[in-house]
């Protein structure tokens, strides 16, 4: 086991309603804020068996990119052993605006789907 799927991100134009929908559908909770941006998730919060999902706010989805990605959290090894492992899977680096100060490494898989892997390590299942 190497990684979790923890987050996933979905671009929206109205969080707070896709975040009441959503909690509702699922029996999901607020979990945090940051900015226009709503997470929401089990009661038991982030890092336990199910992802949580972070509506993210935006005017107009960027032509050409999902609006809807995977944040993976490695569980065996730190962030730069996963990102090697990846890379030699076949990721590769996806430049969508990143200073380079995140925290995260922002990557694409074979057919360019994007994806991040965060700093933080989970439990396996």
């Amino acid at each position: 086991m190497a990684c979790r799927i923890s987050e996933l991100i979905l671009q929206c134009r109205d969080p707070e309603r896709l975040a009441r929908f959503w909690c509702e559908v699922l029996d999901f909770v607020e979990l945090d804020r940051e900015g226009d941006d709503i997470e929401i998730g089990p009661r038991d919060g982030f890092g336990g068996p199910q992802p949580t999902i972070i509506l993210s706010r935006t005017d107009e989805p960027t032509p050409g990119q999902l609006r809807l990605h995977f944040d993976v959290n490695a569980t065996d090894r730190d962030q730069d052993a996963e990102l090697e492992r990846l890379f030699a899977a076949g990721a590769v680096v996806a430049d969508v605006g990143q200073t380079g100060e995140e925290s995260w490494h922002v990557l694409a898989d074979p057919e360019g789907n994007e994806f991040c892997l965060l700093r933080s390590r989970l439990d396996p299942l």
